[in-house]
């Protein structure tokens, strides 16, 4: 049996934290990376009652006023119908409106409402709240490096 093909001899159960091969598994860690994110995202946001995916939509319409769905879908990678059941949500809440474009009257453009705007704000707060706590366990360059290697795997 050559060095490749040979099955380690399985050792018994002695600490709690090893976690064998699975350890060598770079996809695995990004499962836990995003569990502690997203589980502390959502301790962050409980009082505001919005999702992660919502208050993307939020902040993209906000800096992109009369922006239509299907470029919101695009720009964060989430399909036509999870975005058509967020705005709905949105709308449903009064925190946007739909609207006809301006320039091409067969595209439905969005744009926050008073109510959208200040749901955003506080939403911005809890982010920075929930920025820092992440970002504390980085150097300015671990950020930036980070960042970037991530995109690799989503753009």
């Amino acid at each position: 049996m050559t060095a490749l093909t040979a099955v380690p001899e399985k050792q018994p159960y002695s600490d709690d934290h090893d976690i064998g091969a699975i350890d060598e598994i770079v996809g695995f860690h990004i499962r836990l990376a995003h569990g502690a994110v997203y589980r502390h995202f959502t301790e962050t946001f409980v009082d505001l009652d919005l999702t992660q995916k919502q208050v993307s939509v939020l902040w993209l319409v906000d800096d992109h006023p009369e922006i239509a769905q299907a470029d919101i879908g695009r720009r964060l990678q989430i399909d036509r119908a999870t975005v058509m059941a967020i705005v709905n949500r949105l709308q449903k809440r009064g925190f946007v409106e739909r609207g006809a474009s301006k320039t091409d009257k067969r595209r439905q453009t969005l744009h926050l409402t008073p109510a959208g705007h200040q749901a955003l704000i506080g939403a911005r707060a809890c982010i920075l709240d929930h920025e820092q706590w992440l970002k504390r366990r980085f150097s300015a360059t671990e950020i930036k490096t980070l960042v970037k290697l991530l995109k690799r795997i989503h753009d």
